[in-house]
């Protein structure tokens, strides 16, 4: 495997249930992707970020780093301070 793609594709492949991990990871890795990205755009620092949310900038610190998975109470606040709008739509199997 040379490619991160090839080990997410190799971890898929080995049961369902690590295909299912995988692609959970994927999806929180995207939705904080687009927070960190809008942060960014936005100009706000994660300390100020954290301001606006009522939290310490160490949970946000966390949170972008991905050794913290929020609740849904605060991916909410914090979307919502970012002017993000968190979408669900039903899953599409290939």
């Amino acid at each position: 495997m040379r490619t991160w793609e090839e080990y997410k594709q190799h971890v898929k492949a080995i049961s369902p249930e690590s295909k299912k991990d995988m692609e959970e990871i994927e999806n929180i890795a995207s939705i904080v992707g687009a927070m960190i990205e809008q942060r960014n755009a936005m100009g706000i620092s994660q300390r100020e970020l954290a301001a606006m949310c009522g939290m310490p900038q160490s949970s946000v610190a966390r949170i972008e780093s991905f050794k913290t998975i929020p609740n849904l109470d605060t991916l909410l606040r914090l979307m919502q301070s970012l002017g993000l709008k968190l979408t669900v739509s039903p899953k599409v199997n290939p």
